[in-house]
């Protein structure tokens, strides 16, 4: 019996009908292969995945790999979105095992959970030498019929390393490292194509982010990286040309054919970055990016759903195939354009007869865009018509359940657009991400991981739900002067650090009365998203600039030093920390600008936000319930701005040119 038709996951209901008799995660699987002695399988994924969609079509789909898996093992789905937990433990087995990783994830484990076998997608037919699905499942079954003892050797060694110590070396981030960081990232960098190291490529906006803070001795080579890896992804493939918004990774070096799948944590993360540019290319892209957002991922109670899938039919009620939903030819561009519109869309998109992708299709690049107003006009209407036709084609899926962490990171993104860019519609957006989070999420001062249709799961959530929420929080409370977003925050970061701290200084990934697993995870580096502990450390620093609280600076200098090690040998997966750490060397600046509403304190404000890390609140008036402007007063009835470290502030200036 398929037991997923009541599953809140839109990834597990994806897999209701399969004939494989699925369980969800939970104590009644484990019994139920204990009663039976049968080896576990846990097969892990997330709706947007291609490669899942296609293990599922030919093998779970499958009547005869289904009675199989039924007759030999207890089959257990999860999505690795919901349970970050279950992903993160049997993905570091994954990688120790087979020295890879990805998604789908097929992990074959004993009844405590602990796996002797683990690899990722495994095909209905052999293939150069690799094994099937099949062939995989009749091997492990039989090792545990007549390798009793061998399974069990495996599965103890794998558990132990599992639950090895994790403490980190601690030392601290300093200039002289952060230099070294730097350094490091150079030797990774890409002078032809922009970004970091070869193919596949993923946005390294937590990376970009640290050097746009950067102030050092390779300051210039910095921004060289910086502007040049933004202005290549802006242009790309991975970057959709009509509707704004960006895809999950490009498979190639030089940014052409993206892994189509478009995901809210990127999207969340470049809007704020590109937003933060302050170039008339980041306002661009910042701008389409949020309009994206609020156009295709929005949900009906005001929060964002987690992706668009990459696959979608080509026609009509056809066989989904990954990309169809972006890609074009010259002949379809010229059908929806008119022939000479057609030609000059080809061109300015990189469209050929030959195609970049598959099929003689091609993805939209726009590696120059029109400098001349008459070109841009002409671009404009051209993108509305391609985006009106688009809309005629089938959609791909969209994963509509609305994860915290994620949204939190949508919150963040949107509250930079808004305060950048001028747009008080961005942050009426940004204000129902937190009513949303605030009414469906946070329960007793603590974190839900999903929700989906205004019902909350039962899920915890895990360390980066804490960070990116209340850093998302304390975004909002600097550009609304509203402490209510300020007692929820620091209400979590309590709730956090009495919770989730490691007796390091660091943190683990769950809560402490969490479910156990075979190990407690904890992982520092960043990855797609802010690590749990990265983002932590962010809300942290955000939460002592707002409220002085020694405690929050503290845990976030005890937590740095932890990833220190990472910063030295692998700074690409320490973007985010050594942002936080770069503000903190002699931040970061906290501005409280007070006077009443209008162009002067806007062009206070503006001038702030230029500081890089700097947290500003704007307001009317004083309020002890912010306690960074009590006290804060205009002078002479003029909008004024207190320029603080450590609350120790400059006498107020009433100019832009006085901050800084």
């Amino acid at each position: 019996m398929n037991r997923l038709g009541a599953a809140t996951s839109p990834y597990l209901l994806q897999h209701a009908d399969n004939p494989v008799d699925w369980w969800e995660w939970g104590p009644e699987a484990f019994e139920e292969a204990r009663r039976r002695n049968v080896p576990i399988l846990l097969s892990v994924g997330y709706a947007a995945c291609h490669w899942c969609h296609v293990m599922a079509h030919e093998s779970f789909e499958d009547r005869a790999t289904a009675e199989y898996l039924n007759a030999h093992f207890v089959s257990i789905k999860v999505d690795r979105e919901e349970r970050p937990d279950v992903d993160a433990v049997y993905m570091q087995a994954t990688t120790a095992m087979t020295g890879q990783g990805g998604w789908p994830m097929t992990v074959v484990m004993d009844h405590d959970g602990a796996p002797f076998f683990a690899g990722t997608y495994f095909p209905d037919q052999p293939r150069h030498g690799s094994p099937s699905f099949t062939q995989v499942l009749q091997a492990l079954s039989g090792a545990w019929a007549d390798r009793a003892d061998d399974v069990r050797r495996t599965a103890a060694s794998v558990a132990e390393h599992l639950r090895r110590d994790a403490s980190m070396p601690s030392y601290a981030l300093t200039a002289e490292r952060i230099d070294s960081a730097v350094a490091g990232l150079a030797q990774e960098f890409d002078p032809m194509a922009g970004g970091f190291g070869d193919a596949p490529k993923f946005p390294p906006t937590m990376v970009l982010e640290f050097l746009r803070r950067y102030r050092g001795e390779s300051e210039q080579q910095a921004r060289h990286m910086l502007a040049r890896t933004a202005a290549a992804m802006a242009g790309s493939g991975m970057y959709d040309q009509v509707g704004g918004g960006f895809a999950r990774y490009a498979v190639d070096r030089g940014w052409v054919v993206p892994h189509f799948e478009k995901m809210l944590y990127d999207n969340a993360q470049l809007l704020g970055l590109y937003a933060r540019l302050g170039t008339e290319l980041g306002d661009r892209v910042a701008t389409e990016t949020a309009d994206f957002l609020l156009r295709e991922l929005r949900t009906a109670e005001g929060g964002f759903a987690s992706a668009l899938d990459a696959d979608s039919p080509a026609e009509p009620g056809g066989h989904a195939e990954e990309g169809t939903f972006y890609v074009w030819t010259p002949t379809q561009l010229v059908a929806v354009l008119g022939p000479d519109d057609g030609a000059w869309a080809a061109e300015i998109f990189g469209v050929t007869a030959e195609g970049t992708f598959e099929h003689g299709t091609s993805t939209l690049q726009l590696r120059h865009f029109p400098q001349d107003e008459v070109e841009r006009t002409r671009l404009a209407e051209i993108r509305r018509r391609l985006l009106a036709a688009r809309e005629e084609r089938p959609r791909p899926a969209r994963d509509d359940k609305v994860v915290a962490a994620w949204n939190g990171l949508a919150l963040s993104g949107l509250v930079d657009a808004a305060r950048r860019l001028g747009r008080p519609d961005y942050l009426a957006a940004a204000v129902e991400v937190g009513e949303l989070l605030e009414r469906l999420h946070v329960r007793d001062g603590r974190i839900l991981r999903v929700s989906r249709d205004g019902v909350a799961g039962a899920h915890a959530g895990v360390l980066e739900d804490y960070g990116c929420v209340a850093s998302g929080l304390l975004a909002l409370t600097q550009a609304t002067a509203d402490p209510r977003w300020l007692r929820l925050a620091t209400g979590l970061l309590d709730t956090a650090l009495d919770g989730f701290a490691a007796p390091d200084g660091g943190f683990f990934d769950t809560i402490a009365d969490a479910e156990a697993l075979v190990a407690r995870p904890r992982d520092p580096g960043d990855n797609a998203s802010p690590s749990g502990l990265s983002s932590l450390v962010h809300a942290l620093v955000e939460a002592h600039a707002l409220t002085g609280e020694g405690r929050y600076r503290d845990a976030a200098e005890a937590a740095l030093a932890t990833v220190a090690v990472i910063a030295d040998k692998a700074p690409r997966f320490a973007g985010w920390s050594l942002a936080a750490a770069v503000t903190m060397l002699d931040g970061p600046l906290e501005v409280a600008v007070v006077g009443p509403p209008g162009d002067q304190r806007d062009a206070l404000v503006a001038r702030a936000l230029e500081l890089p890390g700097a947290v500003v609140v704007a307001a009317n008036d004083a309020t002890d319930a912010i306690p960074l402007l009590s006290g804060r007063t205009p002078v002479d009835g003029r909008p004024a701005a207190y320029v603080c470290r450590g609350f120790v502030c400059e006498r107020p200036v009433t100019e832009p040119e006085g901050i800084g």
